[in-house]
């Protein structure tokens, strides 16, 4: 009786609970202009986590709803595809929330499957209603989350160094540029479903090289010399580009793990291009390797303790990384323990790490106009952490006026005429941008607090851009499920920041067919007389990338190619090398 009781009360908490989501998702998906695209591809997902089921082990509950080896192998299937992005791979939680079995046990199985079916209000996907999950697998997923989550294999030195290929060793690369390309002004723009990126030449706009890398590269940087391209995909796959080939290609390719965001290389004097390293995601660690081939010389994982609870947490993954230019040091970001790691790498056999407790949660971030403090986003607490990288300590934890999920990119640092140096973050979840002040001596009163917030298009915004040489501020939203916010960019005019912000209609201005069309991430050109957008469509669809005068806000150029699938990331060689942002 005891457990029909328990069974028949899930139910009834989810039969409550549907009328609720029910009328939040058709609020949701009601027509936004978005043809032929399902309705969940306009809310927020974690990309897939790059895992062959058969890898991760699983683990029979005795308690959950039973489940044959096939049914297991398939729920594993659509887990690291649809669900560990936001929820973990162990499903400790972090843009989503655990979903571990001390929880979804007591939820039983009617319940998880209304909001697998119907989403929620809070922005997890209605993959049942969406179409992307059929009934089966909706039942599927509810039992399989009853389970202990399967155990993926861990990624040492034996497997980097089986994944690791040196294509072409230094001393047969060129002494010198062997191509005519202003490489200062050359963009890597990640082509996210196709495994590439588009190396494309800013003063012809012409595709230099398709580059063949991992899977949905997340972030592309630059060797201090501005010699070498290091990107890294959501497989943990980085790949060494080498800018002076008359047609710059791979020169070395590792796997760091099977998930991944992250990547660097040292800049601190003495130590140029020495080193670079990658964060993974699973396993949870980080690898530091040779700068110049790639080779892994050490292996740390970030496995410890949360910075509020002090609660042991099996999988702190590693957000973000930047190098430090003023000591011989890596800022490490360990999202779901809250810690910033200062790696010193200069004995790297007397490995010396000063674990800095900012917030849990950590994401993305950079750095101040003086490249002294690092401003990093803990978004599901709503907080920009402030680091001294200088001092090697926390400033302060901005949490007062920051907008719900904030997400920088790099952020924009710009001086605002009533209150000096800023940093600016847009957000996921609001359509708040914040501006942070960050200069502590002709201006200590707006130091580390939110001195402005300006209102912009909507939620759903990923990136935030300006330039040195630019007056303006220019926002995208291209998360937001409304199609003529996430299909246009807001762009405000920093000396007069209390005139409301101009609408650039950027996918209109590229002329495509159907799809979602999401504008993505503005970035300049060298100059900062340009700034590049990615016009991101389907798979199938025809993309493309926007260029627009900064000055006059008008089009300058539109670049279609079919070797252009889904571009979103694009970064400039000179900005990237210079923390220019």
């Amino acid at each position: 009786m005891k457990r029909r009781y328990t069974t028949l009360g899930a139910g009834f908490a989810a039969l409550t609970a549907l009328p609720l989501i029910l009328s939040a998702v058709m609020a949701a998906d009601k027509e936004t202009g978005h043809p032929k695209t399902p309705g969940t591809d306009v809310r927020y997902q974690g990309a897939p986590v790059m895992m062959k089921p058969e890898e991760a082990k699983e683990t029979l509950t005795p308690k959950a709803p039973p489940l044959t080896p096939a049914e297991f192998t398939r729920a594993k299937q659509i887990f690291f595809e649809r669900c560990a992005g936001c929820h973990g791979v162990l499903r400790k939680g972090a843009t989503g929330k655990p979903l571990t079995p001390d929880i979804t046990l007591a939820k039983g199985t009617a319940y998880l499957k209304v909001f697998i079916q119907y989403g929620s209000p809070a922005g997890m996907p209605n993959f049942g209603t969406g179409g992307e999950l059929s009934a089966s697998d909706v039942e599927l997923m509810a039992k399989f989350l009853q389970h202990e989550p399967p155990q993926p294999p861990e990624w040492g030195m034996k497997e980097m160094k089986a994944s690791w290929k040196l294509l072409v060793p230094p001393n047969k690369r060129p002494t010198k540029q062997e191509n005519s390309y202003n490489l200062s002004n050359v963009f890597s723009v990640t082509l996210r479903d196709s495994g590439q990126v588009a190396l494309i030449d800013g003063d012809t706009k012409k595709i230099i090289n398709i580059v063949k890398t991992g899977y949905a590269v997340h972030i592309s940087r630059l060797s201090h010399s501005g010699r070498y391209l290091y990107v890294i995909g959501r497989d943990a796959q980085v790949n060494l580009i080498d800018l002076w080939m008359k047609k710059p290609d791979n020169v070395a390719v590792i796997k760091t793990g099977l998930e991944a965001r992250s990547v660097d290389t040292s800049k601190y004097k003495g130590y140029e291009d020495k080193y670079a390293i990658a964060g993974t995601y699973w396993p949870p660690q980080f690898t530091i390797m040779n700068g110049d081939t790639l080779e892994p010389l050490k292996i740390v994982a970030t496995r410890g303790y949360t910075v509020d609870t002090q609660e042991y947490h099996p999988e702190p993954r590693v957000a973000s990384i930047v190098a430090s230019h003023f000591h011989p040091e890596f800022v490490v970001n360990v999202k779901e323990t809250g810690q910033t790691l200062m790696v010193n790498y200069s004995d790297l056999n007397n490995l010396k790490i000063t674990a800095i407790g900012t917030e849990r949660f950590l994401h993305d971030g950079g750095w101040d106009s003086t490249k002294r403090y690092f401003l990093v986003a803990a978004n599901q607490r709503n907080t920009i952490a402030v680091v001294d990288a200088k001092d090697n300590k926390l400033v302060k934890l901005v949490k007062d006026g920051v907008g719900k999920i904030p997400h920088p990119g790099r952020g924009a640092n710009f001086v605002d005429p009533k209150f000096g140096p800023v940093w600016a973050t847009s957000h996921l979840g609001d359509e708040s941008v914040v501006l942070i002040g960050t200069d502590p001596g002709k201006h200590k009163a707006n130091a580390w607090k939110v001195v402005r917030t300006l209102k912009g298009q909507g939620g759903g915004s990923l990136f935030i851009k300006t330039h040195p040489k630019s007056k303006n501020l220019w926002v995208d939203t291209p998360l937001n499920p409304d199609a003529a916010i996430s299909q246009s960019v807001a762009v405000f005019d920093i000396n007069n920041l209390d005139k409301p912000y101009q609408v650039i209609k950027i996918a209109d201005m590229a002329g495509l067919g159907e799809g979602p069309k999401r504008v993505v991430q503005p970035e300049y050109n060298k100059a900062g007389d340009e700034v590049w957008f990615s016009v991101w469509n389907g798979k199938t669809q025809v993309s493309a990338i926007v260029i627009i005068d900064d000055k006059t806000r008008k089009l300058k150029q539109v670049i279609k190619d079919k070797r252009l699938v889904t571009p979103t990331g694009k970064f400039n060689v000179y900005n990237t090398q210079h923390d220019v942002y």
